[in-house]
């Protein structure tokens, strides 16, 4: 990508935050209009910017956007980006990898937390086990009626152990699973939650409903605050995670990439054309660079990487 001159990107970022203030006037806009068609280094940074602002309207507010602009713009005049559109996107990608990776104040305050890419096994006081996936956030408490885990966000992985007259019970905010000898799977999903059952069976009980319904081995379903989905075939090798591999059958790309995205540091984005390919296979986890070399011979994509920090999957006959 070549250079284009300090003043170019200087004056398309101005543009940027114009039009984006809702506050632009018509002369605004045809003033923009003579700019954009007076030289092509006009066009080329202004399709950069567009770009690069689809990606941030996807992860962030309108303020938060005009912000990382405006962040953009002060390093640019201290010289730190070196005057070209690319430096432009490595500075702002890597706030956008940070904003990406928000998460809840709550997480850093539960008892258990990974970071991406990391996973953690824990064995309770009474011999279960635990396996919390990358990003997750987990509380326990043990009492002397029940033994309750409290998933804030993330994913987890439950052996029960045999033996302990107690109940097992996972709580998120939709409601309450409780193991009935089980191994099972619980995941954070927006404002719901699914629960994946791979041995004997779990009681759903959703906040706002008296009644709980039993799913047996081999199901899952998606419990909402108020109510339970239909059941449905738990995915193939749901657990592989567990296993430093995601195995994935006939799913969207941008699904699998969002998944990947969760263990690699940074910003990993999706071009909305190729969102919605199919893709079926297995991919590591613990190298989400060789799981992205293994697109290209499968679909019609190419990786674009700026630095480690900013990674995007497009059309393979993209500009």
């Amino acid at each position: 990508m070549s250079a284009v001159p300090a003043r170019v990107l200087d004056e398309a970022i101005a543009w940027q935050l114009c039009l984006g203030s809702g506050e632009a006037s018509a002369r605004d806009r045809q003033a923009f209009a003579g700019w954009l068609a007076a030289h092509p280094d006009h066009a080329r940074v202004w399709q950069q910017l567009g770009g690069l602002d689809q990606q941030l309207a996807a992860v962030s507010s309108a303020p938060a956007r005009r912000a990382l602009l405006q962040s953009a713009e002060s390093r640019r005049r201290r010289g730190r980006l070196g005057g070209t559109a690319l430096g432009l996107l490595l500075g702002v990608g890597l706030a956008l990898g940070l904003i990406a990776q928000q998460r809840p104040l709550g997480d850093y305050l539960a008892d258990q937390r990974t970071a991406s890419g990391e996973q953690r096994e824990l064995r309770l006081e009474d011999r279960s086990l635990v396996r919390l996936n990358s990003r997750s956030a987990l509380d326990i408490d043990f009492t002397a009626d029940e033994r309750r885990l409290y998933l804030r966000s993330g994913e987890i992985l439950v052996q029960t152990a045999h033996g302990d007259p107690r109940p097992f019970v996972v709580d998120t905010e939709q409601g309450r699973l409780r193991a009935l000898g089980t191994r099972f799977l619980v995941r954070r999903e927006g404002d719901a939650t699914r629960l994946i059952v791979l041995q004997s069976a779990v009681a759903a009980n959703p906040l706002a409903s008296a009644a709980e319904q039993v799913i047996p081995a081999g199901q899952q379903v998606l419990m909402h605050a108020g109510r339970l989905d239909d059941e449905a075939a738990a995915p193939v090798a749901a657990d592989a995670w567990a296993r430093g591999m995601l195995v994935v059958e006939n799913q969207r790309l941008g699904d699998l990439l969002e998944t990947l995205g969760e263990y690699r540091r940074g910003y990993l984005g999706t071009d909305p054309r190729i969102a919605d390919l199919r893709i079926s296979g297995s991919f590591p986890l613990n190298d989400s660079d060789l799981a992205l070399a293994a697109l290209p011979p499968s679909l019609p994509v190419r990786i674009e990487r700026y630095t480690d920090w900013w990674v995007r999957v497009v059309p393979n006959d993209a500009p």
